[in-house]
């Protein structure tokens, strides 16, 4: 499966880009997708997943502001971030889990957020 994360780039404060997740495969063929993201000198953290049966979860820092969707037909999963923070600045990574338990990541994308 390959994964192509766009959308990222130098964003002010408060502004609202939308990432993008391109699949290669069917998006039926995966049991979750999600965003995660690592900013500089951190761990890689959850952002958002889409689960199949479960349904949504966002971390505690970003509920309310981003919001993870995706559009079945273009097999593509998006994250709109709405009200950014310079501590949002991080590379965002689209990640999908299969039927089978097996997990593969996108490339990643880098999000500055900066006046």
């Amino acid at each position: 499966v390959q994964l192509q994360a766009s959308g990222g780039g130098l964003v002010q404060p408060g502004g609202s880009p939308r990432l993008s997740c391109v699949t290669s495969r069917t998006i039926y063929s995966f049991n979750s997708m999600g965003w995660y993201r690592q900013a500089p000198g951190k761990q890689r953290e959850l952002v958002a997943t889409i689960t199949s049966g479960v349904g949504i979860n966002y971390a505690d820092s970003v509920k309310g502001r981003f919001t993870v969707s995706r559009d079945n037909p273009k097999n593509t999963m998006y994250l709109q971030m709405n009200s950014l923070k310079p501590e949002d600045t991080a590379v965002y990574y689209c990640r999908v889990d299969d039927l089978y338990g097996f997990q593969y990541w996108g490339q990643g994308t880098l999000v500055t957020v900066s006046s």
